[in-house]
């Protein structure tokens, strides 16, 4: 198996940013859908971003965004990867020309009508709980088996997320085996605001696997 990825999403200052890289993660998530507790403008990228050294990677998380508000952000050339995580068609995922996360919300009940077979020129695709009250960072965690199934029947770089902390990332990753995983609130001490000790503590146990 290749070196798992580790995102730590929700990432709206700089010091958690760096704090976060330097603790071994692949990729800061920073989030531009207003309705988010952890949402950040296109202003901020440059501040939050900067200082970042090495491969890190910065993505983009958008909500069924209008186009313009996606290449608005992609202008200020700080974003590596694009996530969406609404009801994107692949179309449009695709429509941008520039690499990309498709995220799909499952449960038990609802993954299997899920489309991933559309999304064959996403690079990832992202598996987090389903709410109806919630788009993500729901701090809750969906049935692994589920995932597990999913990552076997596509045969697609599998990231896991939904309800992640340190207590319990070793255990998720020895069952399902993905690609990635993906934390926000679980490693936070406050909306957008991280637990630096919690995110050492995840990357840490992660790569105790």
């Amino acid at each position: 198996m290749s070196k798992l990825w580790i995102k730590i999403c929700g990432i709206t200052q700089n010091s958690d940013a760096i704090a976060a890289v330097g603790s071994g993660a692949d990729a800061i998530g920073l989030v531009f859908y207003v309705a988010s507790p952890r949402a950040v403008t296109k202003d901020k990228v440059e501040e939050i971003t900067d200082g970042i050294v090495g491969n890190a990677q910065v993505v983009g998380l958008f909500v069924d965004a209008k186009a313009e508000e996606v290449n608005a952000v992609l202008e200020t050339n700080r974003i590596d990867l694009l996530q969406f995580h609404g009801s994107e068609s692949a179309q449009y995922c695709e429509s941008f020309g520039f690499p990309y996360m498709k995220a799909f919300r499952v449960s038990a009940d609802n993954y299997r009508e899920q489309n991933f077979a559309s999304y064959d020129s996403a690079q990832m695709i992202l598996l987090d709980s389903y709410s109806e009250q919630k788009l993500g960072g729901t701090g809750n965690v969906f049935d692994w088996e589920i995932g597990r199934k999913i990552q076997s029947e596509t045969g697609k770089n599998i990231v896991l997320a939904g309800g992640l902390n340190p207590d319990n990332v070793k255990t998720a990753i020895e069952q399902i085996h993905p690609f990635g995983v993906d934390v926000s609130s679980g490693v936070e001490q406050d909306h957008g605001i991280k637990d630096l000790n919690k995110v050492s503590a995840f990357i840490e146990g992660a790569r105790s696997v």
